[in-house]
């Protein structure tokens, strides 16, 4: 019978190979140091659990609109009033399973099968793989530390002819790297110009160092922004992000979203609804990763790697061991085997770059994390 191919033509996600064989690790009694996934550790805050554990006694939960609930869409409007100075009317939200959920609809409402959409690399392998499994063509554009790993109109239009969409994240996996205003304002007109769709990934947003990042939604109501409760927020297993699109794009993410999912997680929509009460307990969680931070660009280059590009946002290094190995999939595979490390090889992030690469997350406890550069350092000394 016939097979489909759409899941052999995808890459596999490495990070979550690594996860598979930590795991096995673990299972089999040995120890486990996680830098491997973007996963924020602590679990989810107490007023998103206190939240979860009201609705369950108390709340119908079922079926929600495909939009989502009423009050959690206000509450996001409020944060864009709030925290970037910006008025969103509640009814261009979406509540969706996920950033991945966002994704998939941004793809399927804004472009037609066929259509182009701009990704750079280094970026999230689960881009292109989305893209190509609803039959819309990834161009890839290589960025480097010159443009701190950030698409420029200059690299854009240099790259041939104008895509349909461009995809940008800010800050960015795996680099942490971010648009400032001014960038990000090139790239807005630039799209605007072009007739290019703009997609911005804000996932990483309230994860940042020393300047916060900036919304496509300061600059204009063309761009389709998706952002997340999985990293701030810290309840990545609730599966619970949203969207924010165009008006003239609501009505057809909401058809869509009707047959794709239904609706999102009614519980995690009501817990997501007390996630914005608990900034005190989150932010000082941000307080945690900018140690861990600090502590890994001081470690990692006086155990041997390359120059490092520090992030402004997210909780990710990308670092260079060209000078270590020229196989980064090899090199997470015996740093795991050997010191019980489990990291990421760069080949998830970029194809054709990546084998000089690997990411750390570092996301943890300061404990484990500093053990982890003490294991990293013996190791290869």
């Amino acid at each position: 019978m016939k097979i489909a191919n759409r899941g052999t033509e995808v890459a596999p996600f490495h990070a979550m190979e690594v996860l598979k064989a930590a795991n096995d690790r673990e299972a089999a009694g040995g120890d486990v140091l996680h830098m491997e996934v973007g996963e924020p550790g602590g679990g989810s805050p107490r007023p998103v659990l206190e939240a979860a554990e009201r609705a369950l006694r108390s709340s119908r939960i079922g079926y929600t609109e495909a939009l989502g609930i009423s009050p959690l869409r206000q509450r996001i409007a409020r944060y864009y009033a709030e925290v970037h100075d910006t008025v969103v009317d509640p009814s261009r939200i979406a509540i969706t399973t996920g950033s991945s959920g966002a994704f998939v609809l941004a793809f399927l409402a804004a472009f037609d099968p066929g259509d182009r959409v701009l990704l750079t690399t280094p970026g999230y392998p689960a881009y292109p793989n989305i893209l190509k499994s609803v039959g819309i063509v990834p161009r890839i554009l290589e960025t480097g530390p010159e443009t701190r790993f950030q698409p420029t109109p200059r690299l854009i239009s240099a790259a041939g002819p104008p895509p349909e969409g461009l995809l940008v994240a800010s800050p960015a996996n795996p680099t942490g790297t971010m648009l400032d205003r001014e960038a990000l304002s090139e790239l807005v007109d630039y799209c605007a110009e072009n007739g290019i769709r703009l997609i911005s990934d804000e996932v990483y947003h309230r994860i940042t160092y020393g300047r916060p990042a900036v919304s496509a939604l300061e600059l204009g109501e063309a761009a389709i922004v998706i952002n997340s409760f999985s990293k701030y927020y810290a309840m990545t297993g609730w599966r619970v992000g949203w969207m924010v699109v165009p008006e003239e794009l609501t009505r057809s993410v909401e058809m869509l979203g009707q047959s794709v999912a239904i609706s999102a997680p009614a519980l995690s929509q009501y817990a997501a609804l007390a996630a914005f009460d608990a900034s005190a307990e989150l932010d000082a969680r941000v307080a945690g990763y900018a140690r861990n931070r600090a502590l890994l660009l001081e470690e990692l280059p006086r155990a041997g790697f390359g120059e490092l590009a520090a992030p402004d946002g997210a909780f990710y290094v990308f670092a260079d061991v060209s000078e270590l190995t020229d196989d980064s999939g090899e090199f997470c595979r015996r740093m795991l085997e050997e010191t019980g490390v489990a990291t990421t090889p760069g080949v998830d992030f970029d194809p054709s770059r990546g084998h000089a690469f690997v990411r750390f997350s570092f996301a943890g406890d300061y404990g484990d994390v500093a053990e982890a550069a003490r294991r990293i350092r013996t190791w290869l000394d």
